[in-house]
């Protein structure tokens, strides 16, 4: 099953990354290659061949897979521009979305995905990915265009509030 985002639309990279995402879900021999950290999330990157950038019209693709003891969580973040998708391949997790109506302040709006369900999101996308189950969870998560930066951000009376901006390769 997937989840679309509403508020905004994913983009056609978007949408074709969860095309992507279900492709490395059914190949990607992940159950072997998870590792579990019960002091933080544990993530490792995967391989995403030529043929996959050529499908997105050439826009360079990453992919990670992430393993979530029971309490984890990623805090409130953006993707830094990139759109992207996860799907859960063992236990669930609660995401908490961002959500700006045009006459009210913004909100979080949650949703619990569990084994089998993925989450398809635009450039635009704000969130935050929590393990809240009893058992340990995995998930693989695919953006394109590549990370580059990420912003943190924490969640005021008004909304969210930025609070870091991270960079690949200095900070990840």
């Amino acid at each position: 099953m997937t989840i679309n985002d509403t508020l905004p639309a994913p983009t056609l990279p978007g949408l074709r990354l969860g095309s992507l995402l279900q492709r490395l879900v059914a190949d990607v021999d992940w159950a072997s290659r998870v590792r579990y950290d019960v002091d933080r999330r544990w993530y490792g990157r995967l391989d995403v061949d030529a043929e996959v950038d050529a499908s997105l019209d050439g826009v360079a693709v990453e992919a990670w897979l992430l393993s979530w003891w029971p309490g984890q969580r990623t805090g409130l973040h953006d993707h830094g521009g990139s759109a992207g998708a996860f799907a859960v391949v063992r236990g669930q997790l609660r995401e908490d979305t961002v959500r700006t109506p045009s006459s009210a302040p913004p909100q979080l709006r949650s949703r619990t995905l569990r084994a089998s369900e993925q989450r398809v999101f635009g450039p635009h996308h704000l969130h935050e990915v929590v393990n809240d189950g009893a058992e340990p969870a995995v998930s693989i998560h695919v953006y394109a265009p590549r990370l580059t930066r990420m912003t943190r951000y924490r969640w005021t009376e008004h909304g969210p509030e930025v609070t870091a901006v991270e960079k690949a390769g200095t900070d990840w």
